[in-house]
């Protein structure tokens, strides 16, 4: 059964290729959804996709890649949505 979850990353994860690491991660875990950057300097992304997948991914975010220092990710669950792959949003 298939889940949905957003999660709000904080620390320094703008400039650091957050969003493209992220993208790649999720793509080779088979997840969709989506990520963007947050005005304030948080990353923001929805992840749907099998359980063991988004638990994968979200031990992966608490990481990020080799010059992000990740202070905090939110998750809240949220209603289960069809996408197309994992996307970059701007």
């Amino acid at each position: 059964m298939n889940r949905c979850r957003r999660f709000v990353v904080s620390g320094r994860v703008q400039g650091v290729f957050y969003r493209a690491s992220t993208e790649d991660t999720a793509r080779r875990l088979g997840l969709s959804g989506w990520v963007r950057n947050l005005p304030d300097g948080r990353v923001e992304l929805v992840a749907c996709g099998e359980e063991a997948k988004l638990r994968e991914l979200e031990r992966w975010l608490w990481q990020g890649p080799r010059h992000a220092r990740v202070e905090q990710v939110a998750v809240q669950d949220v209603p289960v949505e069809a996408f197309s792959g994992f996307a970059m949003r701007y």
